[in-house]
């Protein structure tokens, strides 16, 4: 792998993103105040960091127990944005008895709903919709998305070589913003499944496969229709 082209590959855990008014109310502030996210961890992305807030997801009931399904101690990162969007697994969906799609960021109209609980305060709130599973995506810069030769939206397949399940993962959009830091993003889910872990990076590749052969014919498009290269 070039190391001019290799991709960052983070796993993006469970996480929630609050708007003020609903942050001042789960945490309790006076009435004209507002309550303030504490860093507890910067993040890649610039500007971007884990706080020290974590609270509490609660989903639908269980009919085994009668009880809520719940995930507690869910961080909370930073900086506060103008919507509420919780991101989780499909696993995490499943423990939370809830269908969340699988979206980009922003992309909320529509999905899954969930109650968010303080358990500091007893304060909770009812969300209607902001429940997805992200899909996995790159961020890039201008200049970044030039030297790799794509655009924002664009959908590409990475190779994530890791020492006991190399994985090629598809459709995985470019996102990109002068804002941005190059690196890729994938859940739990994903992450386990490639076997990542510690320092991981991907490299994109093309894959073709427009022949009738089945890949075993070295002679076929010599060799190359039906395997991945580098870009």
């Amino acid at each position: 792998m070039e190391e001019e082209y290799k991709i960052l590959v983070e796993t993006s855990a469970r996480h929630i993103h609050l708007d003020q008014a609903t942050f001042d109310y789960l945490m309790g502030v006076e009435e004209g105040k507002h309550a303030e996210l504490e860093i507890k961890k910067m993040l890649s992305q610039p500007g971007q960091y884990v706080s020290n807030t974590r609270l509490n997801l609660v989903g639908e009931v269980n009919p085994k127990n009668g009880k809520p399904r719940m995930i507690a101690g869910v961080s909370v990162l930073g900086p506060l944005r103008k919507d509420n969007q919780v991101e989780i697994s499909a696993t995490d969906a499943r423990t939370l008895g809830v269908s969340a799609p699988v979206r980009l960021s922003g992309d909320v109209k529509g999905s899954a709903p969930v109650t968010i609980q303080n358990p500091e305060t007893g304060r909770e709130v009812k969300l209607e919709e902001g429940v997805i599973v992200a899909k996995r995506h790159i961020h890039m810069t201008p200049a970044d998305a030039e030297k790799f030769g794509v655009n924002d939206g664009d959908s590409v397949f990475v190779l994530v070589e890791t020492a006991d399940r190399t994985t090629i993962f598809g459709d995985t959009i470019i996102r990109v913003s002068d804002k941005f830091s190059l690196a890729m993003h994938i859940d739990t889910d994903e992450s386990n499944a490639a076997g990542c872990s510690g320092t991981v990076y991907g490299q994109l590749v093309d894959m073709v496969g427009d022949c009738d052969c089945d890949g075993e014919d070295e002679d076929c498009c010599e060799g190359e229709c039906c395997h991945h290269h580098e870009e």
